[in-house]
């Protein structure tokens, strides 16, 4: 036991005493509270809400730590902030990093919010900006929402071939499509003059000589038709949807697995409780040491947590810097050595696309329409999808194009003694084969009038972080963290870095249904 662990569980000792610990605001004192459970899973968004759901089905109680807040949406909510007036909603505790203040200022956006349970924590690492949801939901709530399978060829290129695609296509894929009540816009919808800068993107495609497809998307998209008809506020229709729908009738995780989950009566999910750090008690079992907070982040409790089962489901992000933490410290002897590599981007690549010729539109619906995959050589294989600019009040003639790409350059987390924390580093120049290739589609793509404007340039940044503890190196297929039997992963964090020139929900849920078929299977009755 190191020195750094012994401080760590005297000092739990000294609070348990007292029942108090601290002084908080003002110098109230801070509430402690010790609670057994007999599962419990960090973070809510798509590993996290199939482990909640398939565990309760199994008759296991299961608690759902989330760091942020419940985002019930509408028709004609305005509970998520919207990016022509961004507010302190849409950071999580905090101001904006320095490195993307220049984003910010594109948008228009001011560059300091008060501390809030925002829906977003950008990380700033070494050469890298990666984004972090927060919410029930998780990412599921501000992602575009594009739910795409990879090919086989793809798919075993860059994940292990031991996931075995063939029963994944059958099984596992299809049971998060019907989850997620996926569908493609209807003709009536991409016909409508809201969505021109689709049709322009899908013209301009087909010109360059390349396929093209509608993209299946979790949207009951009658809610967008209705806004058509002038029935709802727009919020599809308008594109104004990059940090959540309104207006609902979007099929994120929160309405689908952990609304079904909650609905068995065996799962709590426990909001405002950020956790700070994870460790291995005396007897074996798991710690979770959290801090209950309000709203503005003031901490109103602080709670250890103790159970048999321990799913980290935080995110890439999330996950990795907890365990990693643990093991440089103590708290989790033993965790594996690859633990904090093979992290990616999933060679995500954002442009903004100008054309002053053709009149794209101040208003663009969204959030998705249609994508182009070249996917003929897994080596090389990308995806490039049109998504609408929010509305900004004026008409910059500029609409959004994104590329998912495939690459094997990775990055990795590194622990700071001095400073107790755990930083991201990425390679100088990572993901430069994956971003010609992207580079060229999007290009060909634009060329005939118009000039791009690659994000990247301006910040390099992922919106979709995979990796950290990774399958292999640190978990088996199933999640399991190697040697430490109840300690799973599964989210972004299990996946080696990209999910095969697709975004990676549709991939992290089906690894996660598929592993949890096994994990109630084997585990419940033996470890959980």
């Amino acid at each position: 036991m190191t020195t750094t662990r012994r401080s760590l569980l005297g000092g739990i000792a000294g609070i348990t005493a007292t029942g108090l610990l601290g002084a908080g605001t003002a110098g109230a004192r801070v509430r402690f509270t010790r609670e057994e459970h007999r599962a419990i899973v960090i973070g809510s968004g798509f590993g996290g809400g199939v482990a909640a759901l398939r565990l309760a089905q199994a008759g296991v109680p299961v608690t759902v730590l989330e760091r942020g807040r419940r985002w019930p949406s509408g028709p004609n909510a305005e509970t998520f902030p919207r990016v022509s007036g961004l507010d302190k909603r849409a950071i999580w505790h905090g101001t904006v990093p320095d490195a993307i203040k220049p984003l910010a200022r594109l948008a228009g956006a001011p560059l300091d919010f008060d501390p809030h349970v925002g829906l977003l924590e950008p990380v700033l690492g070494e050469n890298i900006l990666a984004i972090c949801a927060a919410g029930v939901g998780g990412g599921s709530l501000v992602y575009q929402g594009m739910t795409l399978q990879p090919s086989e060829e793809v798919f075993n290129t860059w994940l292990p071939e031991g996931l075995d695609y063939h029963r994944m296509d059958r099984l596992h894929y299809p049971r998060v499509a019907r989850m997620l009540r996926t569908a493609t816009a209807p003709n009536a919808l991409t016909s409508s003059p809201n969505y021109f800068a689709a049709r322009v993107f899908a013209e301009r495609v087909r010109k360059a000589g390349y396929e093209l497809e509608k993209i299946p998307m979790p949207i009951d998209w009658d809610f967008a038709l209705a806004e058509l008809r002038g029935e709802m506020k727009p919020s599809y229709s308008n594109g104004d949807c990059a940090l959540g729908v309104n207006n609902g009738g979007k099929n994120s995780v929160d309405v689908t697995y952990l609304a079904e989950a909650e609905r068995t009566g065996n799962v709590t999910i426990a909001t405002h409780h950020n956790v700070t750090a994870v460790a291995r008690a005396r007897d074996g079992r798991w710690e979770v040491h959290v801090d209950r907070t309000d709203d503005g982040g003031r901490v109103l409790e602080r709670k250890v947590l103790t159970t048999n089962a321990l799913i980290m489901a935080a995110g890439s992000l999330g996950t990795s810097r907890l365990l990693v933490r643990a093991r440089e410290t103590g708290a989790i002897p033993g965790l594996p050595d690859g633990l904090g590599g093979q992290w990616g981007t999933n060679g995500d690549r954002i442009y903004a696309w100008t054309d002053l010729e053709q009149d794209l539109g101040a208003v663009q619906g969204g959030p998705v329409v249609y994508g182009s995959k070249e996917w003929n050589d897994p080596a090389t294989a990308n995806t490039v999808i049109q998504a609408s600019l929010p509305p900004l009040g004026i008409n910059t003639r500029t609409t959004m194009l994104v590329g998912f790409g495939v690459s094997a350059d990775r990055g990795h987390f590194a622990y700071d003694s001095r400073t107790d924390s755990v930083s991201l580093r990425w390679p100088r120049n990572g993901d430069t084969a994956s971003y010609r290739n992207i580079h060229r589609r999007v290009s060909e793509i634009s060329s005939e009038t118009g000039t791009l404007t690659d994000t990247n340039d301006i910040v390099n940044s992922t919106w979709h972080p995979l990796g950290g503890a990774p399958m292999g190196a640190v978990c088996d297929l199933d999640g399991r963290v190697h040697e430490q039997p109840g300690l799973y992963v599964l989210d972004g964090a299990l996946i080696p870095g990209t999910t095969g020139a697709c975004n990676p929900s549709m991939t992290i849920a089906a690894v996660a249904e598929r592993a949890m078929d096994n994990i109630a299977a084997q585990d419940v009755q033996r470890v959980i």
